[in-house]
């Protein structure tokens, strides 16, 4: 108490120091000390307040707690008062054994008596519930049997109650009640009978649906209560609990996958179709199915079935069972597309589980995969396998067809811009195009594959048209009246070569998303080249024809019979005029390179005959006739390939200019002046060499041994760079075995 006084005069002293801080507050001494008195006087009011409710409460408590206890000691009283009176009343109670055992008869004779009338009428109820049953009246035959089994298991259970040991009166009611077993059994036949034509039997008779559904929903309901029965006395009728809604479920999936089953009217043996067929006609049932359930079977069950929901995912499982056992098929290459698209586009397709009368009900998003990954990519790599090893087969006998074309008597066919062409390129990618569009309907990343393969093996394919159309010129050379048709077979095969680029392109860009180009058209170039080296062979073997058959008056040119007159040269013009008519069959990027190659080609010739040493002129008016005679036929020459090219924009008649060079140096009547116009030559076509310089002043005949030894070793210690455009005309040009020290003799 001290100590709790002293911190009162303390903080006291404290809050009086707090308020007397300033003189001017000593004025109002007076006002706080009546603030702090009312303060005081409401603190004590209400500890006084408080003290005086914790005193009422404890005088409450004490009160109730005397008056339990007096509570407790009557109750203690009332007990041994009962103790001592069961203890005086356990012999009269042994005494009523009789009686109770006479209760215990007395109820089990009422229930007889109860039942008395169905017990002696058991075989008439059986024969009108058995004549129920086969006229379909299948409700009143559940009431009647629902009698029967009451009548049964009411007298069993008494028997139970009586003497549970007792089997010999428990088998006499059973067997006395043995029909009523088969009945249950035989009505149970119609009901899944019912059920299992329960989508059919919704349209014509719903009535009989319903009233299997509500046989069943009563059974469902004595099953709940003989086994809450069960929990108390431990007995069980026979033939319960009869399960009849689980079983329903399990006739109806086992109806849905029957019936899935049982679509496939074909096999591959008898119809190539067969898949196709089947996968159909599943898609039609189980739509036509399932609208059928959510429309109007739904309606025939009580809502906590979940009728619709069960069929739904009865038909998803037994769909995808299916699926699985089609999947492990060894099937072709169409019919893993078929089956791949039916399960990756057309289930989920509107055509099936998107179909807008399924809606809300069925959310195609939720749905589970019918195949699982590992087996839709089992499926792709086989297909792709297969696909691989067609394609191989598809082209090598498409090559085979247009090889056997080409031996034919006739022309090839023209496309409408009247070019020569094969079926060659139409065949192949159609093959092509019919691949890629049913890769399609699967998946973009199949598509994209299927692209890659196709274009793998047309790289491959094109090397070995490559050689079969090398074989093709070979065997010509060998016997070049036949094939008949050659130069119009080999132009055809050129224009394929073009046709094929075209087809490449419109093919990827058909076919390939711009982000997947970049890794794909790496095999572009490749094919590219491929294909302009066969038109540039193909093109090359036609000229080769072409002057097979320019070679006699070739060889006419430079002699002394040219120099008297001949009309080689308008031959050659003529016959080169002739082919190139045919030629106009080729496509122009190739005619174009073709005019341009024949150009050069009939200049280097041209160049070759005087590079032979044929003729050697002995006087000037010979070279002069002999030069002015080049210059005209140069003139010819560039006439007739300015004619061939007029319809490409460009001129190429610069080759000739060479014929016309080389004619200066020949027709030049100063000796002296030689140097000069073979430098200006060489300086012209960097390509000539030293024995094409021999070879022409020895053609001159006028220049002495000294003159051309002086003008090659001058060139030599000097020789003149060529320019990065020029195409080199003497390099191919071969001077015969005359080396050059016998030139200059």
């Amino acid at each position: 108490m001290k100590e709790t006084d002293r911190e009162a005069v303390a903080t006291a002293v404290q809050r009086v120091a707090g308020m007397l801080q300033r003189p001017d507050q000593l004025d109002k001494v007076e006002q706080y000390r009546r603030r702090e008195a009312r303060k005081k006087a409401s603190v004590e009011a209400r500890l006084k307040a408080a003290i005086q409710s914790q005193l009422d409460g404890v005088r409450t408590g004490l009160s109730q707690l005397h008056n339990a206890l007096n509570d407790v000691k009557d109750i203690q009283q009332s007990l041994a008062d009962v103790s001592k009176d069961w203890r005086q009343s356990i012999n009269t109670i042994e005494s009523l054994k009789d009686v109770k055992d006479a209760v215990v008869r007395h109820s089990q004779l009422a229930a007889a008596v109860e039942n008395l009338k169905n017990i002696f009428s058991v075989p008439e109820i059986v024969r009108e519930t058995q004549d129920l049953i086969e006229h379909g009246e299948l409700l009143q035959a559940h009431r009647k049997l629902m009698d029967l089994e009451c009548s049964r298991d009411g007298l069993m259970y008494e028997q139970y109650r009586m003497d549970s040991g007792n089997t010999r009166d428990m088998t006499l009611i059973h067997s006395y009640f043995g029909s009523t077993q088969g009945l249950s059994d035989e009505l149970a036949k119609q009901l899944w009978m019912v059920l299992q034509r329960s989508l059919v039997t919704v349209r014509r008779d719903p009535t009989l649906l319903v009233s299997v559904v509500r046989i069943i929903e009563r059974e469902e309901k004595i099953d709940r209560r003989i086994l809450d029965r069960k929990k108390q006395t431990g007995f069980v009728p026979p033939g319960r609990p009869k399960n009849w809604k689980e079983k329903m479920f399990t006739i109806l999936d086992r109806t849905v996958t029957t019936r899935i089953e049982g679509t496939q009217a074909d096999t591959r043996e008898s119809d190539r179709m067969w898949l196709v067929r089947h996968l159909e006609i599943i898609r039609k049932y189980v739509l036509d199915d399932l609208i059928v359930a959510k429309n109007l079977l739904a309606q025939c069950f009580p809502p906590h079935y979940e009728i619709f929901r069960s069929l739904l995912r009865t038909y998803h499982q037994a769909l995808s069972a299916r699926m699985q056992d089609l999947a492990a098929e060894d099937l072709e290459a169409n019919e893993i597309v078929s089956l791949l698209t039916w399960v990756l586009n057309t289930y989920t397709s509107v055509e099936m589980m998107g179909n807008a009368e399924l809606a809300p009900e069925v959310d195609v998003a939720l749905l589970e995969p019918l195949l699982s990954a590992d087996v839709v990519s089992a499926l792709l790599d086989t297909y792709m396998s297969t696909l691989t090893s067609n394609i191989i087969a598809w082209l090598r006998k498409a090559l085979e067809t247009d090889k056997k074309d080409w031996m034919k008597e006739t022309e090839p066919e023209a496309d409408q811009d009247g070019y020569y062409q094969t079926t060659l390129p139409a065949i192949v990618f159609q093959m092509f195009e019919q691949n890629l569009q049913v890769a399609a309907q699967i998946s973009e990343d199949l598509k994209t594959k299927v692209l890659v393969l196709c274009l793998q093996q047309m790289n491959s394919f094109l090397s070995r048209y490559k050689e079969e159309a090398q074989l093709y010129r070979d065997e010509h050379l060998r016997d070049r009246q036949h094939p008949h048709c050659y130069v119009q077979y080999m132009v055809a095969v050129v224009n394929n070569c073009q046709t094929f680029k075209e087809s490449i392109v419109s093919l990827k860009r058909k076919y390939l998303k711009h982000e997947a180009e970049e890794g794909v058209s790496l095999s572009q170039p490749s094919m590219d080249g491929v294909l302009d080296a066969i038109a540039k062979e193909g093109c090359g073997s036609l000229l080769e024809e072409v002057f097979l058959d320019l070679e006699q008056h070739l060889n006419e040119l430079m002699t002394k019979k040219w120099l008297l007159g001949s009309n080689a040269v308008d031959i050659i013009c003529v016959t080169v005029e002739d082919y190139f008519n045919d030629f106009a069959k080729i496509k122009k990027p190739y005619r174009k390179r073709m005019i341009a190659e024949a150009h050069r080609r009939a200049v280097q010739e041209y160049l070759r005959a005087v590079m032979q040493k044929r003729i050697s002129f002995r006087s000037a008016e010979e070279r002069k006739d002999g030069a002015e005679r080049m210059v005209r036929e140069a003139e010819q020459l560039r006439f007739l390939f300015r004619k061939l090219a007029s319809g490409f924009g460009e001129e190429m008649d610069s080759y000739c200019d060479t014929i016309v060079a080389v004619a200066e140096v020949i027709k030049l009547t100063d000796p002296s002046l030689l140097y000069l116009e073979v430098s200006t030559l060489v300086s012209k076509y960097p390509d000539i060499r030293d024995d094409h310089i021999g070879a022409l002043l020895a053609m001159r005949g006028d220049a002495s041994r000294d003159m051309k030894q002086t003008i090659i070793e001058t060139l030599e210690q000097g020789p003149a760079q060529a320019s990065p455009d020029y195409v080199p005309i003497f390099k191919d040009i071969v001077v015969p075995s005359l080396n050059v020290a016998k030139l200059l003799k």
